[in-house]
């Protein structure tokens, strides 16, 4: 009697999740785990935190898998207007660290709304586009536009460029998938380069120096470029192969800064080398090849437009992290996907990926 029903609990629980997404995220999240442990001195408060925090995601992931597409896009205005409002809280109420005002206190732990617009803003604008599907014109784009421009100057305003620009890029997506013309991208392209010199003079003074870092970090080897520095000596001291796990000198002498947060790929990078770094790139792409064939095969505008975002958008967060840390890109805060340990972003992005799953499994 007891095998029967185990059987059939197992497959109430197993049915709306897709085996491959869940097999590439479980191997990432193995590899994590034991990178966390090693990058927080070997203690295991944070990696007991993030298992708290991973397993709150997957039960949030695996109702949402459960849902049908349709049902989740009802709830994306009130979530969309519940992250403005957060985000005006922020403003009004934020914690800060380090200059920036980005966390909300909610007693037991704090959040990061702009976290929450990662998701809400997409799942605005797809909503947008599904109910105007058949009747889209010009002036709808204009307004999706206005959609995304309230969340991003907010989350500009804290300041946090990097989140800034990751919304956008969300919102982008969607944009496109939903038949922005070539054109208006191209026009946009110019207008955007045009425009440069007058962003370059409202940035913040550490925003600036971000960029100038990047093009020769050792102008600053104490201050602004000491971050990149130090990561690009922990990613080519690790060699072909890699020191070994908890043998990484650079981690472990505490030269690299937020080793388990935005930096954690340094780390990663000293103690399994090439090697290692081929199989976490490995990963990544399963997981983006598998979004891409879920989005190519939903059945409804929304699906698509969701689901393009979220794989897109999965691209950039991982593409930007890596860049960062090797010293390609501006230093901005962004977290490795499934890598770096911080609560809000891994719900986030399970949920993500239970909206992938909830795409995929109306095609059953």
């Amino acid at each position: 009697m007891k095998t029967p029903l185990i059987k059939h609990i197992w497959q109430q629980i197993r049915e709306p999740l897709d085996g491959w997404l869940m097999l590439f995220l479980g191997l990432i999240f193995a590899v994590s785990m034991v990178l966390l442990y090693s990058a927080n001195n070997q203690s295991f408060d944070k990696v007991d935190n993030k298992l708290i925090y991973t397993a709150m995601a997957l039960a949030v992931m695996w109702v949402i898998a459960r849902m049908r597409p349709q049902s989740v896009m009802n709830f994306a205005p009130p979530i969309y207007v519940l992250g403005v409002l957060l985000l005006i809280a922020v403003h009004f109420k934020g914690i800060t660290v380090n200059g920036s005002t980005r966390w909300l206190s909610m007693g037991i732990t704090r959040i990061q709304p702009s976290e929450i617009l990662k998701i809400a803003l997409p799942m605005m604008l797809a909503w947008f586009f599904q109910k105007y599907e058949l009747s889209l014109r010009w002036w709808h784009y204009l307004i999706a536009a206005a959609i995304m421009l309230v969340p991003v100057g907010l989350v500009l305003k804290q300041p946090d460029l990097g989140t800034a620009l990751l919304i956008t890029a969300a919102g982008f997506f969607v944009l496109f998938f939903a038949g922005l013309p070539w054109k208006v991208i191209l026009a946009g392209a110019v207008m955007a380069a045009a425009s440069l010199p007058v962003v370059w003079n409202h940035l913040h003074d550490y925003q600036r120096k971000r960029v100038l870092t990047l093009i020769d970090p050792t102008t600053d080897p104490l201050g602004t470029g000491y971050h990149i520095i130090q990561s690009m000596i922990a990613i080519g001291s690790g060699g072909p192969w890699g020191k070994g796990w908890l043998n990484g000198t650079q981690t472990h002498l505490d030269y690299i800064p937020e080793r388990t947060t935005d930096f954690i790929f340094a780390v990663y990078s000293e103690e399994f080398g090439l090697a290692g770094n081929a199989v976490l790139l490995v990963l990544y792409l399963l997981i983006l090849s598998r979004a891409m064939m879920i989005t190519a095969s939903a059945q409804t505008l929304y699906g698509r437009l969701m689901a393009g975002s979220i794989t897109m958008s999965f691209f950039v967060y991982a593409f930007v992290n890596m860049g960062m840390v090797s010293g390609i890109l501006p230093v901005v805060g962004v977290p490795l996907p499934f890598m770096s340990y911080g609560g809000t972003a891994t719900v986030t992005l399970f949920i993500g990926m239970g909206m992938l799953m909830g795409i995929s499994n109306l095609r059953r």
